[in-house]
């Protein structure tokens, strides 16, 4: 009896064996089929086009097609962000999205428990600047100069932002909180309009990003105030960081590749390796250079410090502004 029964444990662990083993092996030859990279942006832009850059290395490095899906809609990018969240463990859904929906997301959404932290950090693809804008007739052109004038008019000045929870937006609370002096926010949906605005004289002032208005800046339409990075951008090089007046505030943005919560790493850093293959390349280093962009081609672990640093960056202005979306 006690043979018959190590015999047949023998059978059931035998049986089992490929069962456990799948896993491996789907790991090991991954991908085998078409990928999908869901953008929860517009297309068109720097974002989106980073988001393109990776699709395309990632494709040519696994040998597999990776389709970008762009789903816009809901505040903190949040129909295509859960749409991945959902989707199977396995690779084959992808989310591509900028730094605030990756780290702070769950302080801006407590309520609807809306939370990005299970996400599997894969790769961060590129790191640029925010630049404070203002109106071509504000009477001051530099940071200083700003917040003095805020300080001696109280209450006249406004500034625009691309929409609640946004970078600009948090910058605007930021610049603020750090320079003692307020504005009145008005909120958009998007740049674009918010650029109509300041070019129209609308608002005063205007956090975005330099390359959709370089054209304007050039032409004497809005002028740049200051820059969010940690160097002076070298085309503008008389524009002095916001640091230089407000040290330590540093306000920038990045664009990255993560995978819905439990994807094994054999497979985030397959994924992430094809990404920092591609990024490194001169050629493709050169377009997103010209974008205002610095490539980065990061470790899912190099993201993950990034996504920590973001969150202690943004989350005191959060909680501090009190920003709420519901």
């Amino acid at each position: 009896m006690p043979h018959a029964i190590i015999k047949l444990g023998a059978a059931i662990l035998a049986l089992g064996a490929p069962l456990t083993a799948l896993p491996a092996q789907a790991q090991a030859t991954y991908p085998t089929r078409v990928i999908t990279m869901v953008v929860p942006l517009p297309a068109g832009g720097t974002a989106d086009l980073l988001c393109r850059f990776a699709a395309e290395k990632v494709g040519a490095a696994l040998g597999q097609q990776v389709v970008v899906e762009n789903r816009p809609g809901g505040a903190g990018a949040r129909v295509g962000t859960e749409q991945v969240q959902r989707s199977a463990p396995d690779g084959y859904t992808l989310l591509c999205a900028p730094q605030l929906t990756l780290s702070i997301a769950y302080l801006m959404f407590g309520k609807s428990g809306y939370d990005t932290r299970n996400l599997e950090p894969v790769s961060v693809l590129a790191t640029y600047p925010l630049v404070v804008l203002a109106r071509g007739g504000l009477p001051a052109d530099n940071l200083p100069e700003l917040i003095a004038y805020a300080r001696a008019n109280p209450g006249k000045l406004n500034y625009g932002h691309q929409g609640k929870g946004n970078t600009g937006h948090l910058l605007g609370e930021n610049l603020m909180l750090k320079g003692n002096f307020r504005m009145t926010e008005i909120p958009y949906r998007g740049s674009a309009p918010a650029i109509n605005d300041l070019l129209a004289g609308t608002i005063d002032i205007l956090p975005d990003y330099l390359l959709v208005n370089k054209q304007h800046i050039e032409a004497g339409k809005m002028k740049l105030l200051a820059t969010g990075g940690r160097e002076r951008l070298k085309d503008y090089p008389t524009a002095a960081t916001i640091a230089e007046t407000l040290p330590g505030l540093y306000a920038d943005t990045w664009m990255a590749v993560a995978a819905p919560p439990g994807t094994p790493k054999e497979i985030t850093r397959k994924v992430s390796d094809a990404i920092a293959q591609g990024f490194n390349d001169p050629a493709l280093r050169k377009r997103i250079l010209a974008l205002e962009a610095e490539p980065r081609g990061s470790t899912p672990e190099q993201m993950r410090d990034l996504v920590r640093h973001s969150l202690e960056t943004w989350g005191p202005v959060v909680e501090a502004a009190k920003i709420s979306i519901n």
